[in-house]
């Protein structure tokens, strides 16, 4: 198989962003960026990634979509969304780091992770750096949130963590991050690197 034709089935079948999955229209904004913050934190356990996509759409549901929304509601609110989910055995240590968070992002940087961006001053590495500021969130977050952000982000171009690099070369896909984002244009960066995660995870 060719490598367009590879990268045509892969698309077709796991074409879709987690952002996507968990209902964030993702802008340059502060409430779809905080949004995928809280995405990231709940991928950062060890639980299934469409438990984790579940309990996301669950938190947005009950209205916490922004720093202050999270920060101002109760501890026992957010673990019974996580509880509808199924994101259970890390549901409450989940809503403490999610409390945390908040506060944390309303601290630093107002509740708007566009402050952390200017921070960062264009190093994607400083970005990674300060997410992981955030309570629950370490490398992988971080990778999470920068493969995800890299549409409209573009200093994050290109994001694609060690297992989406993995999941390439099984395909027989470039297997360096240049390489990859070749193959897309730059706002399909994220769907491309979440379609090699899956995957991966598929197989």
């Amino acid at each position: 198989m060719s490598t367009k034709d590879t990268l045509a089935e892969l698309l077709r079948e796991h074409g879709r962003s987690y952002a996507e999955e968990a209902g964030i229209t993702l802008r340059d904004k502060p409430s779809p960026l905080y949004q995928l913050l809280v995405l990231a934190v709940l991928c950062s356990t060890r639980i299934k990634a469409d438990i984790a996509v579940d309990a996301a759409r669950e938190l947005f549901r009950t209205r916490l979509r922004t720093a202050r929304a999270m920060a101002d509601t109760d501890w026992q609110t957010i673990v019974d969304a996580l509880g509808r989910a199924h994101y259970r055995r890390y549901d409450e240590s989940t809503a403490t780091a999610l409390l945390e968070g908040a506060e944390v992002l309303l601290r630093r940087w107002h509740g708007d992770l566009r402050r952390l961006r200017d921070e960062a001053a264009g190093d994607p590495q400083v970005v990674r750096e300060l997410l992981q500021e955030v309570p629950r969130i370490g490398p992988v977050g971080a990778g999470i949130f920068c493969r995800e952000a890299q549409g409209i982000w573009p200093e994050l171009r290109p994001s694609f963590d060690d297992r989406a690099r993995e999941s390439a070369t099984a395909l027989g896909l470039p297997s360096t991050p240049e390489g990859l984002a070749r193959l897309v244009p730059p706002e399909e960066l994220p769907r491309l690197a979440s379609a090699l995660v899956r995957s991966s995870l598929e197989h």
